[in-house]
């Protein structure tokens, strides 16, 4: 990936670009305190608050890019941890959309005794989602209109097809940019998976095989530590009792060229 490098010729350039940047930190600062309000209240799931120390997922959005009244499709919404954020983080005025599989809805919910389809359901009722709209089907034949999404989050799947079929994953991104507009990002989340081990078993992915699917369907590249976790025992499974679904995980951001 690519770096660029700002030369500054002059101190007043340095000034401007120092006073550029307080601003715009200031004003992600403001965002991310609104949005971790908004996610904190009584309307969510408690079972959803103990994710949050791993997942992270204020600062997750703020990385990819997510804004108010942006519209954005969550793949694999499964029971809706990252439907009920995202709608929080795009407000009133924005829209997402919640895809899921009629099969994954009848999946339970992670050690629960319901389905993702009644827990989503339960979120987009107790949480008032009213700008979520639920999608079943396979995502690649969606009822979206192409170039009309500003972001969409693919977390922690990515490795399911990529491991079945990596033609299958190219195939996946490669549809999935058509849905975005120009200037659109897609954000992934996914288990760090290295060289040699059998990942597919262990449901993890070398975070240079997601880059590089990424870079093949055209998409700019750019990549957060946020999740990174040094602790994980990247020989085990994710779903190994001792890890607490505490694993080492990678962050992209892919960025459709205008």
């Amino acid at each position: 990936m690519k770096k660029e490098h700002l030369s500054l010729s002059s101190p007043l350039q340095l000034a401007l670009l120092l006073l550029t940047s307080l601003f715009c930190l200031s004003a992600i600062a403001i965002d991310r305190a609104a949005l971790l309000r908004a996610i904190s209240g009584p309307d969510r799931d408690v079972i959803d608050f103990a994710r949050d120390e791993s997942r992270k997922p204020v600062d997750v959005l703020a990385f990819i890019g997510i804004e108010a009244g942006m519209s954005v499709l969550d793949v694999y919404a499964a029971g809706g941890y990252y439907t009920f954020i995202l709608s929080k983080a795009v407000g009133p005025d924005g829209l997402v959309y919640a895809q899921n599989t009629e099969r994954g809805l009848r999946f339970k919910e992670d050690r629960q005794e319901y389905t993702q389809g009644e827990a989503l359901a339960n979120k987009i009722e107790r949480g008032n989602l009213s700008n979520v709209r639920p999608l079943v089907g396979r995502v690649t034949e969606l009822p979206i209109a192409d170039e009309s999404l500003d972001a969409i989050l693919l977390a922690q799947t990515l490795h399911d097809t990529y491991n079945s079929s990596p033609t299958r994953a190219s195939n996946l991104l490669t549809r999935l940019k058509s849905y975005l507009k120009p200037g659109g990002v897609i954000g992934i989340t996914d288990h760090v998976g290295i060289a040699g081990n059998d990942n597919a078993n262990l449901h993890r992915m070398e975070i240079e095989a997601a880059v590089q699917l990424a870079e093949k369907a055209g998409f700019i590249v750019q990549s957060s530590d946020i999740l990174r976790n040094p602790a994980d025992d990247h020989n085990r499974s994710i779903f190994e009792p001792r890890l607490a679904r505490n694993t080492d995980r990678f962050l992209l951001r892919l960025i459709k060229p205008d």
